[in-house]
C-alpha cells in the first residue's frame, strides 16, 4: 500500500460493505450447517456467499478507486465471473441430487416388488 491514507468518505462506506459482505457470508455459512434438508442447504450458501462476496469486492474497488485516485474495475470482473458460476454450479450439484434420489427410489420400488 502506499504511505496515503484512506479518505474518510471511502472508509466508512468500505467498513460497512466489508461487515455486511462478512455477515451475509457467515449466515451462508450458518445455513449450510444448520438447515435440515439438502436442497435447503444447497441455497444459503448459494446466495450468502455470493452476495457477501460481492459486498466484499465493491468494497475493495471503493478503496483501491480512492487510493490510486482513478477509477479501478478490476473487481467487476471477478464479480461477473461469480454471478455466473455459482448459480449454475448450484443448480447442477441440485441436479444431480435429484437424479440420484430419483435412481435411489427406484431400485427401492425394485426391491420391494414380487418376482
Amino acid at each position: 500500500m502506499t504511505t496515503d491514507s484512506l479518505p474518510a468518505w471511502a472508509a466508512l462506506p468500505a467498513a460497512i460493505l466489508l461487515i455486511v459482505g462478512g455477515s451475509l457470508a457467515f449466515i451462508g455459512a450458518l445455513g449450510l450447517l444448520r438447515l435440515p434438508t439438502f436442497y435447503m442447504r444447497m441455497h444459503a450458501p448459494a446466495m450468502g456467499n455470493t452476495l457477501g462476496a460481492g459486498c466484499v469486492l465493491l468494497a475493495s474497488m471503493l478503496v483501491s478507486s480512492a487510493l490510486l485516485h482513478r477509477l479501478v474495475v478490476h473487481e467487476v470482473l471477478i464479480a461477473l465471473f461469480m454471478i455466473m458460476t455459482s448459480p449454475v454450479s448450484a443448480t447442477l450439484i441440485i441436479r444431480g441430487a435429484i437424479y440420484r434420489a430419483g435412481i435411489n427410489a427406484q431400485r427401492q420400488r425394485q426391491k420391494l416388488e414380487p418376482s
